[in-house]
């Protein structure tokens, strides 16, 4: 890794923490800037689809950062104590941050721009970049109907969009809009669940993506590299979708179980009944996927997932896979 890039990795990671540290919604909004313009280097790679991806970022981020500061500077002028939380500024700035987040019905750079860019900038856009916005809505008083309404919309449209996808890309978007819906869902009940749920949804990413740029698998076409390998190897990496889409018994139905204990507990009956319904639409490509990969049949060479280089991502893989049964077991022997 080339020197700049680390330096522009540490002014990323400063962005970010100099944004959910801060006590002023003007160093928040500096946070903001500095994480945006470290990432757009990091973006562009010398490609026309990088460089057409980090411009779309810079200009979609900096109309996003524009309502922010004047949601802040307004706020200023009406109120002495710079309380935005009792104004109707509020929901300016609260759309404004959806933006950054990608959430729907602000999702409209997000599948194009993660196209142009290689898979580990499609990770950071998909895990790093949501911490700063997510934590300032935190601090940001919402109107409960219009956050339920983003909530469904996300789910909704993750659902619908997902389908007949081809591109790997994509529907790692989807699904993380998906996951934007259950975590807007919990971030003002129980931050600490938040954290939880937003850990194990980057450590499944991190693992999938990890999995792609391995085998340099863009497209569902691609996954039919995996056809000459062992039915083991096909199965475990088919499981890392199924942990990722939430389904029982895997690491990513225990943040999805803790919310809908939550919600239930707060009276909330349509809401958790609608986000399960629709995050079954999802679930229903990852496993079509699967059982079309697994019936057809090919000659096998071998397991990937046990050779000598493969042993660190076999490992997380098995975690993702059996962390929930793990956790578990823990618990009733603690």
């Amino acid at each position: 890794m080339k020197w700049n890039k680390i330096l522009f990795i540490l002014m990323l990671m400063s962005g970010t923490l100099i944004s959910i540290s801060s006590y002023s919604w003007f160093s928040m909004w500096m946070g903001l800037e500095l994480n945006l313009l470290s990432f757009i280097p990091l973006m562009n790679e010398n490609t026309p689809k990088s460089s057409e991806a980090s411009l779309k970022y810079f200009i979609i981020q900096a109309l996003s950062s524009m309502f922010v500061l004047f949601s802040i500077l307004m706020t200023s002028m009406m109120s002495e104590n710079l309380s935005i939380l009792e104004t109707p500024l509020s929901m300016i700035l609260s759309s404004a941050l959806m933006t950054k987040l990608g959430a729907a019905p602000f999702h409209f750079w997000f599948p194009e721009i993660i196209e142009g860019l290689n898979w580990i900038n499609s990770l950071i856009l998909l895990t790093w970049q949501k911490i700063a916005p997510f934590i300032l809505l935190s601090y940001n008083f919402m109107e409960i109907n219009f956050l339920w309404l983003i909530i469904f919309l996300s789910m909704l449209t993750s659902g619908v969009m997902i389908w007949n996808q081809v591109s790997l890309k994509k529907i790692m978007v989807y699904s993380s809009i998906n996951h934007m819906g259950w975590m807007l869902s919990i971030l003002f009940f129980s931050q600490i669940l938040w954290m939880n749920y937003f850990l194990i949804y980057s450590f499944m990413s991190f693992i999938l993506i990890l999995t792609f740029k391995k085998f340099k698998i863009y497209s569902i076409q691609d996954t039919l590299n995996f056809m000459n390998f062992s039915k083991l190897s096909k199965l475990f990496f088919f499981l890392n979708f199924f942990s990722l889409g939430g389904l029982p018994p895997f690491l990513g139905f225990f943040p999805k179980w803790m919310i809908l204990k939550i919600l239930l507990k707060e009276n909330f009956i349509f809401l958790p009944l609608f986000m399960v319904i629709l995050t079954l639409l999802t679930l229903y490509v990852y496993i079509q996927l699967c059982i079309q990969s697994l019936i057809l049949n090919y000659e096998e060479k071998k397991n990937i997932f046990y050779s000598a280089k493969s042993l660190i991502l076999s490992n997380l893989t098995f975690f993702n896979i059996f962390g929930l049964m793990i956790f578990l077991l823990i618990l009733n022997f603690a």
